[in-house]
């Protein structure tokens, strides 16, 4: 089990990653999974968009693109981050970047943890979970 921090066309964002490993972990573990191997891909708007449009056929620009390669209760996968797009949601939202780019990390594990928010009830449900998650994260601090 191993959970990875990389870049593709940026530099490292920085953050606690020892912390946020161990809280990856603890949602996991909240959710009845085991951890597998995850990596968080950091990368520009223009990396994503091809990677968006490539695998998934969406021509458009995201946030967070998640590869589900989950298998007998162990989550694993690859999630694409786009560093600008979370800069500039982050603005929109008026939340710190920082705040945002932990929101993009914990939504990507959910979706591997099996939540959706392709409509209106879903993302209802996502958000809250998400809300939840950043309170476990605040109290590893």
């Amino acid at each position: 089990m191993s959970i990875l921090f990389l870049t593709e066309e940026i530099t490292r964002p920085k953050l606690r990653y020892r912390i946020i490993t161990k809280w990856l972990k603890v949602v996991i573990e909240k959710y009845d999974f085991r951890p597998g191997d995850l990596t968080y891909i950091f990368c520009s708007d223009a990396y994503l968009r091809n990677i968006n449009n490539k695998f998934l056929s969406h021509d458009y620009y995201t946030d967070i693109v998640t590869f589900d390669y989950c298998s007998n209760r162990r989550i694993s996968g690859d999630m694409f981050i786009s560093i600008e797009r979370v800069k500039e949601n982050s603005i929109f939202f008026n939340v710190t970047y920082e705040d945002e780019l932990l929101r993009v990390i914990i939504h990507g594990l959910l979706h591997l943890l099996g939540y959706k928010d392709g409509n209106d009830e879903e993302k209802k449900i996502m958000r809250h979970i998400e809300g939840e998650c950043i309170f476990l994260y605040e109290e590893l601090l």
